[in-house]
């Protein structure tokens, strides 16, 4: 009964809208991708970040969404995820006006490719960039937009209240207690075949990717989640982690390759 009680308020009420993939998650990704770069890439990347890591300025893009410029108050939000409802392909539902996950990946893109860019352009462009792939690879930044991509799905996590987007950025990933390097370690296992097919991939095959992937994840059952939701969706997790890695170093080993 209290389960159910504490379903219901919490559902009315709304649960604060979580980040992408969580600290550590956005780390491996980086950690993974800066791994995987090309000497070219290498150089370029340090060029603009500096002294900054790939997995040190991965949580960039939402550690600065405490900050009270208009730019990230109003305008970088929507640049974190896709909304298309059930039922729905994403060739035939609305693109939000103010920009999308897409939208900003080809923004970055370009941005990094111009030669008229300055260094600041670059720098935000690519630490934003480095923070959506690993949005892009968690499915539930291809959520509906009635629950916030999940932030309104409430269930329980190992008796603790909490929502299924949360479960996804935090929850699945931290729960196995292994620091980003760990995780990175530990993923970082792939064959040279096993990188290329990860890397044919393009971006829009990653947006199908997920929105396929998040249907099944929909599929709440009665939202009490524990070592079973674990033992089904580990596998996934750790796939999803190690493809937004090698994806991210194929797409700046192909920006920076030596011409």
């Amino acid at each position: 009964m209290r389960l159910i009680i504490s379903l219901i308020i919490l559902s009315l009420m709304g649960i604060q809208t979580a980040s992408a993939f969580g600290k550590t998650g956005h780390r491996v990704v980086g950690e993974i991708a800066e791994r995987h770069l090309t000497a070219a890439a290498r150089a370029k990347v340090k060029t603009i970040l500096g002294m900054e890591s790939m997995a040190e300025v991965s949580t960039w893009a939402d550690e600065n969404k405490s900050n009270p410029s208009k730019y990230w108050q109003k305008e970088s939000g929507p640049l974190h995820y896709i909304n298309v409802p059930k039922g729905k392909s994403f060739e035939n539902s609305p693109r939000n006006p103010a920009g999308d996950v897409l939208s900003a990946y080809e923004s970055f893109m370009a941005t990094l490719k111009s030669k008229d860019s300055s260094k600041a352009e670059k720098a935000h462009a690519l630490k934003f960039l480095i923070h959506i792939v690993g949005d892009m690879h968690q499915p539930m930044h291809f959520g509906h937009a009635r629950d916030h991509g999940g932030n309104r799905v409430t269930v329980i996590w190992f008796r603790e209240v909490t929502n299924l987007h949360s479960v996804w950025d935090t929850h699945l990933i931290e729960g196995e207690k292994l620091s980003f390097t760990e995780w990175a370690n530990s993923l970082d296992k792939a064959s040279p075949d096993q990188v290329a097919r990860y890397q044919k991939a393009n971006v829009m095959d990653w947006v199908h990717e997920g929105l396929a992937l998040r249907e099944g994840i929909y599929e709440v059952g009665d939202r009490n989640f524990s070592w079973n939701y674990v033992y089904k969706y580990r596998p996934l997790v750790r796939e999803q982690l190690l493809k937004g890695g090698l994806r991210l170093a194929g797409i700046l080993n192909k920006l920076y390759a030596q011409k």
